[in-house]
């Protein structure tokens, strides 16, 4: 049984790869305050810049695979990725690190594949692309790069704003002119443990298969949960009537059509 180290696993998408995992793989996580529901002796609490920490749980683990869906300041996730990488460089683990739409955060006139060059203007993108990089530098193709775009949840801090507005009339800024992606948290998992099980490398765009804004996306969910007016409150991205695209899209055709949501599944889930 293969050995995954999940770190960041008390998080939205980290809980998600556990309840993903567990069946058939030997789950090991790091969490931050929140204990989740691994057994005490395969959860170890771990902040960022304790790096030594990092080099014993890896060392006691000896893990296959190391999912990190981390977050923290920036130079500290830097400096952890780097000295994880270097750990790892000579055991054969398998690293699949995930990053952010927001390394094209630089340019928003269109849709983003797996090959264009990341340009972001946000300290987070790039953050992200330092942290892509360095980590390819050191791993090479042991390492896979898993671009997302917003998580959507049950549990999700997304969806719970959604429901706190609504009981409390809080309006809810939105875009009318930012072409966005989404992706469910539990389709994140089948998709990452499909990505891990056909050995799948490089880096990969994952996120809704069609377009819709982000003011579309809000106004198909509030107007399912209250009959109440006036709830949104419509902005243009960057002061600019053009459309603007905040969206991954894939050039890849290896994730099968049956583990790809579009933006109404995506709804339709959360609905139920």
């Amino acid at each position: 049984m293969q050995k995954i180290l999940i770190l960041g696993v008390s998080g939205l998408v980290g809980r998600a790869l556990l309840d993903e995992f567990t069946d058939e793989y030997d789950v090991y996580g790091t969490y931050f305050s929140s204990l989740t529901s691994l057994p005490d002796d395969k959860q170890f609490q771990l902040e960022v810049q304790q790096i030594d920490k990092l080099k014993e749980i890896t060392s006691t683990i000896k893990p296959d695979i190391v999912i990190s869906c981390l977050r923290g300041e920036f130079d500290q996730q830097l400096t952890f990725h780097k000295e994880l990488a270097k750990v790892l460089q000579n055991n054969g683990s398998r690293v699949y690190y995930f990053s952010t739409t927001n390394v094209f955060d630089g340019d928003f006139s269109r849709s983003h594949t797996e090959t264009d060059i990341p340009n972001a203007e946000s300290d987070y993108g790039k953050f992200k692309i330092k942290c892509e990089n360095m980590l390819k530098e050191i791993l090479d193709e042991r390492v896979v790069i898993i671009r997302i775009p917003a998580i959507w949840g049950k549990d999700s801090p997304r969806w719970k704003l959604i429901n706190e507005s609504i009981k409390n009339n809080k309006v809810i800024d939105v875009y009318s002119n930012l072409v966005c992606n989404n992706l469910l948290d539990v389709m994140l998992a089948k998709q990452l443990r499909f990505i891990i099980e056909n050995d799948l490398k490089g880096t990969i765009h994952l996120g809704s298969a069609d377009e819709m804004t982000q003011g579309q996306f809000y106004e198909q969910i509030i107007s399912k949960l209250t009959s109440k007016k006036n709830l949104i409150q419509y902005r243009l991205y960057q002061d600019k009537v053009d459309t603007c695209y905040f969206r991954l899209i894939s050039n890849r055709d290896d994730i099968p059509s049956t583990l790809q949501n579009t933006n109404q599944d995506i709804i339709s889930y959360l609905l139920e």
